[in-house]
């Protein structure tokens, strides 16, 4: 089953792109719990494996999941512990979209047995092929690069107030990255895209994956990219690509990767 969980493409340099809200896919026995709202996925990360297809040309490592978010999230721990203690978010298995409407069909929602049966099912199989392809660009190279690649929608009142920046970097407060890196992407990101917004450690500082595997002191280093969907898409159904939105933001978008990529160690 492992091979349905997840599509990985190696690469030959110290990078992997991780994807883990691009995939729309739902599990017969899961969409027959779902009602209709939950059958449409809203909350994907629409369009990024297109928006970041140059980054295999230049050898990077990618990982996408399958299926959606909704069946469990890749970006929250195990336990499902709230990385935003206060802060309204969505869980392990979300219950509701970010706009809080309901998912499930009544009295079908998943309880912690269910949600323990998608954990080696869904969550745990590209976990384990992160941290493999972590652990073998580490060999190869002496040190890994992990890019997180996220969207989401511009304005979500539920989640944040206001209209989001296009370009949300996240180090866990530094702590992901070495010292410098994220704000040297922060700095390339306003200086070739001064029109749209940019913040570092703002609303999102970084997910799980984020925080677990961006360890400096082991030679990982990760940085998470939550970019607003306004930059590159249609924000409303069907989602549509933006072939000149998304033609203006990719050269920046490219930049920002060879920037990390050319990082090394001290």
């Amino acid at each position: 089953m492992t091979q349905e969980v997840f599509k990985l493409k190696q690469g030959s340099i110290p990078l992997l792109i991780s994807m883990p809200h691009l995939g729309t896919g739902l599990p017969d026995d899961i969409r027959a719990m779902l009602n209709p709202v939950g059958h449409e996925v809203d909350d994907t990360d629409w369009h990024l494996d297109r928006l970041y297809d140059f980054a295999v040309g230049m050898g990077a490592s990618m990982l996408r999941p399958t299926y959606s978010r909704y069946v469990i999230d890749l970006n929250r721990p195990a336990d499902g512990k709230s990385l935003y203690p206060g802060q309204n978010t969505t869980g392990l298995c979300p219950l509701t979209t970010f706009d809080n409407v309901p998912l499930y069909l009544d009295g079908k929602e998943p309880d912690a047995a269910e949600t323990a049966r998608r954990l080696p099912l869904y969550w745990q199989p590209y976990h384990d092929a992160l941290r493999a392809e972590l652990d073998r660009i580490k060999a190869q190279h002496g040190y890994a690069l992990l890019w997180e690649a996220h969207s989401i929608r511009s304005v979500i009142p539920h989640l944040f107030e206001g209209e989001l920046p296009v370009f949300n970097f996240g180090s866990v407060d530094g702590a992901s990255c070495a010292p410098g890196t994220a704000e040297a992407l922060l700095a390339l990101a306003q200086k070739m895209s001064p029109e749209l917004p940019a913040v570092l450690n703002g609303r999102f500082k970084g997910g799980f994956i984020t925080r677990n595997y961006g360890k400096p002191e082991q030679n990982v280093y990760a940085i998470q990219l939550e970019l607003g969907q306004r930059s590159y898409m249609e924000e409303q159904r069907p989602y549509a690509l933006d072939e000149t939105l998304s033609a203006r933001l990719k050269p920046t978008l490219e930049q920002l990767i060879r920037t990390f990529v050319a990082f090394k160690p001290s």
